[in-house]
Order: C-alpha cells, then structure tokens, then sequence
C-alpha cells in the first residue's frame, strides 16, 4: 500500500514590477517546507509579472509550481495564448479562479472557470500540443456544496478557513475522489481580519485570535501551523494551500521545529 502524503503548497507574491529577485527569494526561504509553490494571478485586481512566467523560474529553481489562471482578465484567444506560453515553458498544472475585482479596467465576460476547464481538457488531444506535457487543472472550492462541473478537476483547493472543524466538516460532506487541500492563512495584523471579513463571504475569524496578533506578530504565524499540523492529523486532506503573507522565514522556523 502506499504511504498517503500530505503536502505543503506556499502562496508566493508575484512582482508588481519587472523584478524576479523577491520571486527567488521567496523561493529560497520556503523550499525547506514546500512541496509545491502556487502563484497567484494579478491577485486582488493589481497587475502583476505573469504567473506562467514566475511559474517558470519556479522550475528553474527545482521546484513544483501551480500557475493561477483567472477567467476575470481573459477571452478564449488570450487563454490559448497563455496555454501555449505555458506548454512551451513546460508548466502544466494550473489553479482556475474567477478573480477579484479590478483595480483598472473592466471585467471580461467570455470565459468562466467552467469554460477554462473545458477547453484546457481539449487542448489535450489537440495536434498543437503534440509532446506537451497533459494539463492538470484544479479548482477552488467554498466550505458549501461542490457543484457537478468541479467534480471532474484534478484537484481543489478549499477556501481559506481559521476553524480545523469547520474544514473538517466540509471535507467529510463533500466526499471528493481527488486530492483535496485546506486552505490556511497567517493572519498578519487586525486591519487584515477587517479586510478578510469585508471582502470573502462567510469566513470566521476569531476575535481572540484577532487580539493575540495586536499584541504579538508572530501570533498570527503560531496560529497557522498549529492548524496545519491539526488538519495533517486529521488524515481529511491532502495538504495544505497556505498564505504566508509576507512571514515566510517564520513559518519555516516553526514548521523545521515541529516534532
């Protein structure tokens, strides 16, 4: 029988400008305890380098990387575009979103996560691709009922939650058959548990969390890996999708620590 793993999947910050010296860096501190590195798409509707791009120099630093694609920002030629970019650069595993709302620009309507998925299936069989590499697509999934259509991704990604139980729950309910990760996030500082609680729809912070990290910034980093460790306990996932938000070096001290 093979030994089931559980997987760390750390969140890095693309550049907001054409720099990939913060990428590696990020890349270098979170490598101890990574196996895996996801890269958001102009995450909160800021434009950003490319996520198959840092996804690349992910490779090329010897890791595994998982390129955020948004259906916000695309039109069916623009997503074939950026599927050929990628299959030329050898990156083949993605994480769908319909994105946040922009800061410059209008939303696109043509494409969902839906229609990505669909067609990243076709490219598969198409004479373009010939010798790429298949496509994985995953999908990220509220702590609510999964619809049908993402039944049939590769893997998901749950929401980012502060309650073991509640994810648990969630996990028990959905009863998926492919690799399933839990969403955890280091709550930096109480202005973001403002921003968390006005902007994701149902998501529960702790008060007395929110007040351990006015007082210690590192409580925020305890938190967390002491939810990472609960939910690999747990046995219910697959691994863990976690934000560092900037605490990077502490995370990886803490987890090095565990027993």
């Amino acid at each position: 029988m093979v030994e089931r793993t559980f997987d760390l999947v750390c969140e890095i910050e693309p550049p907001t400008r054409p720099d990939l010296r913060h990428v590696r860096h990020q890349i270098g501190v979170l490598a101890p305890v990574a196996q895996s590195f996801l890269i958001p798409d102009n995450h909160i509707g800021r434009a950003t380098v490319s996520s198959i791009a840092v996804a690349h120099e992910v490779a090329a630093m010897g890791g595994r990387s998982i390129a955020c694609l948004n259906s916000r920002d695309r039109n069916l030629l623009g997503f074939r575009r950026d599927m050929l970019t990628a299959a030329a650069y050898g990156v083949s595993e993605f994480l769908f979103v319909y994105g946040d709302k922009p800061t410059a620009g209008e939303r696109t309507s043509e494409l969902t996560v839906r229609t990505m998925m669909e067609d990243a299936r076709s490219l598969n069989d198409d004479p373009a691709f010939a010798g790429a590499a298949p496509f994985r697509v995953g999908v990220a999934a509220g702590l609510r009922r999964v619809p049908s259509w993402k039944r049939a991704a590769d893997f998901v990604f749950a929401q980012m939650s502060f309650s073991v139980d509640a994810l648990v729950r969630w996990r028990e309910s959905a009863a998926l058959d492919v690799p399933v990760y839990a969403g955890v996030l280091v709550l930096a500082s109480p202005a973001m548990a403002r921003r968390l609680a006005a902007t994701i729809p149902d998501i529960e912070i702790p008060e007395a969390l929110v007040e351990r990290v006015a007082q210690d910034r590192l409580a925020g980093v305890e938190a967390a890996c002491e939810q990472i460790e609960q939910l690999r306990d747990s046995g219910a996932f697959d691994g863990v999708h976690l934000g560092p938000v900037a605490r990077n070096a502490e995370v990886v001290l803490r987890l090095e620590s565990r027993p």
